[in-house]
């Protein structure tokens, strides 16, 4: 199969001359194995997707670890956590510097995250991998309907790069996600209601989150929602964008932005059928907006530009949809899913100053060039959006 280089590649590689343990999370079919694999051809390699291996090391770590020699990748290792003391272990007797001892992956993130710090401290490097990016599948500027064609298959590489059918693609995904990872996780007694969960969720992509609203339209009380959003956000499917609150005097929203991580994914949970309905439909700009946040966020995730994202509103409903916050520097970006700007589009932004900040401002849109939209403002297309993060 087709071989495409991710940009999280070159900063492992590096990383892992020096800490004993590297562990990549991310949600599943996102190419984890398949990357960590071509970059440690050498090591041995396990997967706890194997049941027979599964239940050996569940019911004897020490004895399972016994037979794994260093130089391993473990994958999926959220199904056997027991083991972790026992990688410590050899860890502390076994290492003396050099190349990674062990190699671990794992698709619940929180989850994971939680033993991998507490039992690894000191001694992990932790990555996250996400569907492909519009820079890693050497793709650049494009006109809508083609653009709209990516988003509606998404961006995992069976469908962005090997040509599966995106439509059982993503029903085998959700069947599989609801079905295994799910119970794995937490208590779900009725699939269905959960999914119906997933599909509200999806009709409010790129929009301020309220859990209880959430919660109430599918018959499940708050708790439940708050714990079923976590258990999403844990395993890689949504993001969640906070705001931003900075040294400013005006209310703000404290609720979140919900942000699916992949396009494709959301597309068929709002049962679009193909892109150009998706993009003719009423969730368009939603979408168009889900993606180019996700895109500012998988740059963040590869780890070679640091930075934080939020978002911000405040109680007159002034919001800006991305601010990038680097060092003492705001970037802050309105995103337009059209051709026809104008100084209309950068209002608030143009209205909007953070004390004690250096802030650039950047309307995102279908227009080709990059141009000043008024005073403050310059406007970039949307393929130049990670470029002006800088």
């Amino acid at each position: 199969m087709k071989y495409v280089v991710r940009t999280l590649e070159s900063k492992i590689a590096r990383v892992s001359k020096g800490f004993p343990v590297i562990a990549v999370t991310g949600a599943r079919q996102t190419g984890k194995s398949t990357m960590l694999r071509h970059l440690f051809k050498d090591y041995a390699y396990i997967s706890f997707d194997d049941p027979v291996l599964r239940r050996g090391a569940m019911d004897d770590p020490a004895l399972f670890m016994e037979g794994v020699t260093d130089y391993t990748i473990l994958d999926e290792i959220q199904y056997v956590p027991a083991i972790l003391p026992y990688v410590k272990m050899r860890v502390d007797t076994d290492y003396n510097g050099g190349k990674a001892l062990f190699v671990l992956t794992g698709s619940q993130h929180f989850v994971l995250m939680k033993d991998l710090t507490e039992t690894l401290a000191g001694r992990i490097a932790l990555f996250e991998l996400l569907p492909f990016s519009f820079k890693e599948l050497n793709k650049g500027k494009m006109d809508m309907p083609s653009l709209f064609e990516h988003i509606f298959r998404g961006f995992y590489p069976l469908v962005a790069v090997h040509g599966a059918d995106s439509r059982v693609f993503y029903s085998s995904y959700v069947q599989t996600y609801l079905e295994r990872d799910i119970r794995q996780v937490t208590t779900v007694k009725d699939l269905a209601l959960f999914q119906h969960f997933l599909e509200v969720l999806a009709a409010r992509a790129g929009s301020i989150l309220n859990v209880s609203e959430v919660s109430r339209i599918c018959g499940i009380s708050h708790t439940t929602g708050r714990n079923w959003l976590s258990m999403l956000e844990s395993s890689g499917v949504v993001y969640l964008l906070r705001p931003y609150f900075g040294n400013i005097s005006k209310r703000v929203v404290k609720s979140p932005k919900l942000y699916f991580t992949d396009t494709g994914l959301l597309a068929y949970l709002l049962k679009y059928q193909d892109s150009a309905t998706l993009r003719s439909g009423p969730f368009a700009g939603h979408i168009f907006e889900n993606f180019v946040v996700m895109e500012v966020y998988k740059e963040r995730a590869a780890g070679e530009s640091i930075f934080d994202l939020y978002y911000f509103r405040d109680s007159h409903k002034n919001e800006i949809d991305l601010i990038v916050e680097k060092a003492e520097v705001l970037k802050m970006f309105e995103i337009k899913m059209r051709k026809n700007i104008g100084n209309r589009d950068t209002k608030v932004m143009d209205n909007l100053d953070f004390p004690d900040k250096t802030c650039e401002r950047f309307l995102v849109s279908f227009y080709e060039n990059r141009i000043p939209v008024s005073r403050l403002s310059q406007n970039i297309p949307w393929w130049d959006v990670v470029k002006a993060i800088g």
